[in-house]
């Protein structure tokens, strides 16, 4: 099998480090594995595959001639200072920051729904979406063959994870300070999160809403190609340490019934059914930790509206809604791009 030369730049960070364990998992191809990072984490090695690897500080003369594929994670202000870097050579840069996605020059892509965008990527840049969107449309992609989708309203229910390893910290600590009777320090969250949900992940923007929550909308419809779809969200941190969850309500042209619902559900790639309320089996992210699929329960007609479903679901938003993701837009190009077959 042919090999390829990868960098991961953001190696230190928690989804850099997803990457090397998704990249082993996924037994990719990797013949050449760099390590890139800031001048803090320069230096550092991690293990990869037996071999010991060092983290090289990323500046404006790092050299990715030779590098097929970089997986970027180190922030939207990086990405933007050195895309030209990293592509320069030829390298596909498969970004997991917010700073390209919604550029008309770049495919935003999630494999069980548009893999075949990323073959058009004039920058040799590929966006890799928002967590909350990437499990969403997985789970929606099944129901839209159907019939097509024009509305869905989603409720998150977003770990403490998806602020990072500080966001997990900060959590855990709160928990600890309650025990203790000490007090509550406050750093990462809007509020205080042990013990609380808070209505508001990222910036409030002009509409009301949050950053996170317009995410959804506007990246919902590039990767489903259908300006058709309106996604209304509200965006909750909630105290659990990791995997996000969504509570979706849609409403399809014409309606789908829950029984044809389900049976796309189960044959969809990427898709794993929990779903016997009676007995008690429905997707919780105590449970799914480090799982890689989108796990989809409590399907039911919305009694609200005659062609409505709504439904759970949960995933590892470090592992799909991140890494994993990042890394089956890669095994999609090697899978279907002449570029990588020659």
């Amino acid at each position: 099998m042919k090999k390829f030369n990868v960098a991961i730049v953001g190696a230190s960070g928690a989804v850099g480090q997803e990457l090397l364990r998704v990249l082993d998992e996924q037994n990719f191809p990797v013949e050449n594995l760099r390590l890139f990072g800031s001048k803090r984490s320069a230096g550092s090695k991690y293990s990869f595959r037996g071999k010991e690897i060092e983290v090289e500080e990323l500046t404006r003369d790092s050299d990715f001639s030779g590098v097929d594929i970089a997986l970027t994670s180190a922030g939207a202000s990086t990405s933007k200072e050195f895309a030209d870097v990293i592509t320069s050579h030829g390298t596909v840069m498969i970004d997991n920051s917010s700073a390209f996605r919604m550029d008309e020059d770049v495919p935003l892509v999630v494999p069980e729904v548009n893999g075949a965008d990323a073959l058009n990527r004039p920058r040799n840049i590929i966006g890799n979406p928002n967590c909350t969107t990437i499990q969403m449309v997985v789970a929606l992609e099944p129901i839209h063959k159907l019939s097509p989708i024009k509305r869905v309203h989603v409720a998150t229910y977003q770990a403490a994870s998806g602020a990072g390893a500080t966001g997990m910290a900060e959590l855990e600590a709160q928990y600890r300070q309650i025990a203790n009777g000490e007090e509550i320090i406050v750093k990462k969250f809007a509020a205080q999160l042990a013990n609380n949900v808070i209505p508001h992940v990222d910036v409030f923007m002009d509409n009301d809403y949050t950053k996170e929550e317009m995410k959804m909308f506007n990246e919902t419809r590039k990767i489903m190609h259908s300006d058709d779809i309106s996604v209304s969200a509200t965006c909750v941190r909630v105290p659990v340490l990791r995997s996000h969850s969504e509570a979706i309500w849609l409403e399809t042209e014409d309606a789908v019934s829950v029984e044809a619902a389900r049976k796309a559900l189960e044959n969809a790639p990427g898709i794993v059914m929990l779903d016997d309320p009676a007995n008690g089996v429905y997707p919780m992210p105590i449970n799914l930790v480090g799982q890689d699929p989108v796990y989809v329960g409590r399907l039911r007609k919305d009694i609200a509206n005659e062609k409505g479903l709504t439904f759970w679901c949960v995933s590892d938003q470090i592992k799909k809604g991140a890494a994993l993701n990042a890394v089956q837009i890669a095994m999609w190009l090697l899978d279907n791009d002449p570029k990588f077959k020659e």
